[in-house]
């Protein structure tokens, strides 16, 4: 496993997804999710994956991808998922699941899309590379409790109906939220004061 890697996704449609925690009977309690068991959790979001997802397309799993089965179920739901994986790991994601064939592992991926530069992480950050250049951050982890903002979102099943989101729209739903990731929106609230200083001094103190 690298810390970070960079990709360069080939044709094909680019998804992001994470923190399905197959296998995860607390998750269903913990994030209050629409299941009766983990059986009925893990088969409805096997298909909901590949209701959407084709063989050839991309998909980014932002961690905590399994916890719970043996590694041999582990396999077997990796198996029946459609698409060329890969991981950024999470704090869930143990050795069964960092052995699985991914086409990656990482603990960061910066993937570029659309024309956009996507830096993936499992945790929510609050400052990322090129931030004030326009690169974009998608997460994992919090299950939809912290708010997403112009350049960031999560992507986990939680926050998008427990199936993969396509890359087109997360970007378009950044781009409907009004609110600035904190670092730019400090920046510009000290830039607001300092101007605010300069021209509220008298003439002759300059």
């Amino acid at each position: 496993m690298t810390h970070h890697h960079n990709l360069t996704t080939p044709k094909g449609t680019v998804w992001l997804t994470g923190d399905t925690h197959f296998g995860h009977a607390g998750a269903i309690a913990h994030t209050d999710r629409p299941f009766r068991d983990v059986a009925e959790m893990d088969r409805l979001m096997i298909e909901a994956w590949n209701s959407v997802v084709r063989p050839g397309d991309t998909v980014v799993h932002l961690g905590d991808f399994e916890w719970g089965h043996t590694p041999a179920r582990a396999a077997e739901i990796f198996a029946a998922l459609k698409g060329r994986k890969h991981l950024c790991v999470g704090n869930h994601d143990r050795k069964r699941v960092t052995d699985l064939p991914w086409e990656s592992v990482q603990e960061r991926l910066t993937v570029h899309a659309e024309g956009r530069r996507i830096v993936c992480d499992h945790y929510p950050m609050r400052a990322w590379p090129g931030v004030f250049r326009g690169a974009l951050h998608v997460h994992g982890h919090t299950h939809g409790s912290l708010p997403g903002t112009s350049q960031s979102a999560d992507v986990g099943v939680d926050v998008w109906e427990y199936a993969p989101a396509r890359v087109t729209e997360v970007i378009a739903r950044m781009e409907a939220t009004p609110e600035q990731p904190e670092e730019r929106r400090r920046a510009r609230e000290r830039d607001e004061v300092w101007l605010t200083v300069r021209i509220s001094r008298p003439p002759n103190s300059r």
